[in-house]
Order: structure tokens, then sequence, then C-alpha cells
């Protein structure tokens, strides 16, 4: 049992590993947080607010002061944005799964590294693992950058998005499903849904090792699907889950019966177009 659940916890750590996100700015702008040759032994810049520039899409300048706040945690940092964060109250999104409410929360723990994020009136407080890996002067570049990226956006800080519910931990999932459900909500998941789709996860056959899945939106028609299953999807999952055997779309009744229903009505449409075409020679 103990080897089972130090299994789980290492495929955790790997789905935090696993990737951080892009920078969405040219490199320029990050010179601000790179120690300069020479600076050793003065009080580095990372300690002081940093001012971000860019140019946004109608070619204006705009500007961020970010400033950083140490807490008695040494695993938390606050950040300040310099700007309104929530209106009222806080909100706390302390894992992966909780973040499902907030566009912000979610780019931020795709950074390696973060294990939790807290909202306050004017601040945000990122925590890291407990983990000498993990250097709040490796950590900050990225998270200085999804703060700005976020607040450029426009997006809302909070959404009324519900959980996805086919990923939500039960008592009775055993290790492996626990495991697909993590590496579909965090890695699968995002992928798809930037292409205007989504995946959800139907059920996993312990005896073939199949895993059921269900496309949705622009994956459910898309001539690449089976691709998308076979070469992204499955070849993920094998790799990281070595009892998974393969992937299976599913449909349910609904679905079912609604392209049995077109099917038929589009046979009718035919036949009255050929009955029409004969009536007139």
């Amino acid at each position: 049992m103990a080897a089972r659940g130090l299994r789980l916890l290492r495929f955790r750590s790997f789905l935090r590993d696993f990737s951080a996100p892009k920078r969405c700015l040219p490199e320029r702008f990050y010179t601000g947080v790179q120690r300069v040759p020479g600076s050793e032994g003065r009080p580095s810049i990372l300690a002081r607010p940093l001012m971000f520039s860019w140019v946004g899409q109608q070619q204006q300048a705009r500007t961020m002061f970010i400033q950083t706040q140490e807490t008695p945690n040494p695993n938390s940092l606050k950040f300040l944005p310099g700007c309104e964060v929530l209106e009222t109250g806080t909100f706390d999104f302390p894992n992966h799964s909780a973040a499902h409410a907030s566009p912000l929360a979610r780019q931020l723990f795709r950074i390696e590294g973060v294990s939790g994020v807290f909202f306050g009136r004017d601040f945000v407080t990122v925590t890291k693992l407990d983990d000498d890996t993990y250097d709040w002067q490796i950590l900050k570049p990225d998270i200085f950058a999804t703060i700005m990226d976020f607040f450029a956006s426009g997006l809302p800080i909070l959404t009324d998005e519900p959980p996805p519910s086919d990923t939500v931990i039960h008592p009775d999932d055993d290790e492996t499903v626990q495991m697909i459900k993590e590496l579909l909500d965090t890695r699968i998941r995002p992928t798809v849904q930037e292409d205007g789709g989504d995946i959800v996860y139907v059920g996993f056959d312990q005896e073939s090792g199949i895993v059921k899945l269900k496309m949705q939106g622009s994956c459910s028609s898309c001539p690449s699907s089976v691709v998308t299953l076979r070469s992204g999807v499955q070849n993920m999952l094998q790799f990281y889950i070595p009892e998974v055997q393969g992937v299976e779309e599913v449909e349910d009744e609904v679905d079912s019966i609604a392209k049995e229903e077109f099917a038929k009505f589009e046979e009718r449409m035919k036949q009255d177009i050929q009955g029409k075409k004969g009536a007139e020679d």
C-alpha cells in the first residue's frame, strides 16, 4: 500500500514538473530579472519593485509595476500588481483542481514548482513546493510574466465555470484511475480546449486496459479526432501509465440517437430530391 501511495505522489510531482508555461513576451522584457555579471554581493534586483513594459495590439505603451512582499512562510510570496485583484473578500486555490474558477490561477499552477495560489483585494500570494530545487529567483520571472500577461488579456479574474465533474477524484477510485483523471485534467484537457473542444473521461476497463473518452465541441466532428486520440492522448497515457493499453471514443445515448435521426433525415432529403428530378424528367 505504501509503495502504491509513493507511486501516486511521484506521478503528481511529474504533473507539476511536466512543463512550464511559454513566455508570451520577447526575451528582452525579462532582462530586468537577470543577475548582472559582477553584481555579486549587491542586493538582488528581484528584491526591488520591477517594471515591465510592452506594446499592446494598438501599439500603445503599457506599464505594470509588480512588487513582491515576503510572508511568514518562506514558501509563500505576495505579488502586488498595483491594481485591484478582487473587489471584495479573498479566494483560496490550495491545488490545481480548485483552480477551475480562475484563468489566472490555472496559468499559475502550470508553472513548475507552484503548489498553491491565493487572491486578496490587491495581491496574489503564490506558494511553492517545500523543495530547495524551486528557488524564488527561478520562479519569479515566470510568475511575473504570467500575472502581467493575464492583466493585459482583459479576462475576468474569476468565472462561473463549474469544475469538470468527470475528473473529480472519488474515494473508490483506485490509483490508476486517479492518475488517468489527473493527467487528463492537468495536461491533456487544456490543450484540447485551446482548439475549441473538450475531452471527457467516461471510464476505465481494468481488464482490457482501455480508457473510454468522449470528444466534445470542435473535436467531436473533427476529421483528425481519431489521430488526436491515438497519437496524442493514447501515447501520453500509455507512456506515463503502463496499465493503459489503449483509448476508445464513445458516445452517449443522446448523441447516438441524434446521429441516427440526422442520418434518416439526410436519406429522406436525398429521396425527395431524386423524386423531384424524376418528376421533372
